[in-house]
């Protein structure tokens, strides 16, 4: 099921300064929760497999069945719309799954993901948006539930997080020039494919052509790229945001839209 990736020149370079230790494994299959037999697989590579779990409180009841099973005790790693890589701290060490979604993507895309990813690992971050709400998802999804159904509610929660991630990425992404100039393009190359789908965004959510949370998740990935974001998603991209976290996306949900009404 997972066989080690080794690393060498740019990446190498950037998972000893980002995540050193962190292993990179092919998967055989797709998944988000894995059968305990398939994670005893990991004990073959790892020293330690300890599976997260949340107070269930912070899940509200109409919420994804996926999110309540993250939730639970089940080892989930990635969940639905997380692209086809993964990284995880349920392992010692961390641990950065690509999947076979992958495969037939140009090496230095799945490069720069694979490097994105270990960034990511290295922040001490929590891997998915409800380590980052935690007790506060509910009043964020509180929020959201008159405009959005619990879907889009889940896409808008996850793509908020994208962008508080991104804000701490982009600085390292952008300083890599010189240093890993092949992974450099491949991000500023990321960029400028998302740059024309941000030029009439705005206008589609009005027109009705493209739902906010669409919307939202595709404005959130490009903040990471240093991309000029329309408003009300520019809002995101303040240190404010950084600084207070899921108390500024609530904030931000609540007052986008008392303006969309």
């Amino acid at each position: 099921m997972f066989t080690e990736r080794s690393l060498s020149g740019e990446l190498a370079g950037v998972r000893e300064t980002h995540a050193p230790g962190a292993l990179v494994v092919d998967c055989e299959q797709d998944f988000e929760t894995l059968d305990p037999a398939v994670a005893e697989d990991l004990l073959l590579l790892t020293d330690r497999v300890d599976p997260l779990s949340y107070d269930p409180s912070w899940v509200p009841t109409d919420s994804p069945e996926e999110l309540h099973r993250f939730a639970g005790s089940d080892f989930t790693i990635g969940m639905p719309g997380d692209g086809g890589i993964a990284w995880t701290h349920q392992t010692d060490p961390p641990c950065v799954f690509v999947k076979p979604r992958l495969a037939g993507s140009p090496d230095d895309f799945v490069d720069f993901l694979l490097a994105e990813a270990l960034v990511q690992a290295g922040l001490g971050e929590p891997e998915h948006f409800l380590g980052f709400f935690e007790a506060e998802y509910p009043a964020f999804a509180d929020v959201a539930r008159p405009h959005m159904g619990p879907a889009d509610t889940y896409q808008l929660a996850a793509a908020l997080y994208d962008a508080y991630i991104g804000l701490q990425t982009r600085p390292v992404f952008a300083d890599w020039d010189d240093e890993y100039p092949r992974l450099f393009d491949a991000w500023v190359d990321a960029g400028e494919r998302l740059e024309p789908r941000l030029d009439d965004l705005v206008g589609e959510v009005a027109r009705g052509q493209t739902g906010f949370a669409p919307a939202a998740e595709l404005a959130c990935s490009a903040l990471k790229h240093g991309l000029d974001l329309p408003a009300p998603f520019a809002a995101l991209d303040t240190d404010a945001y950084g600084d207070h976290g899921p108390d500024y996306a609530i904030q931000w949900t609540e007052t986008t839209f008392e303006k969309l009404e």
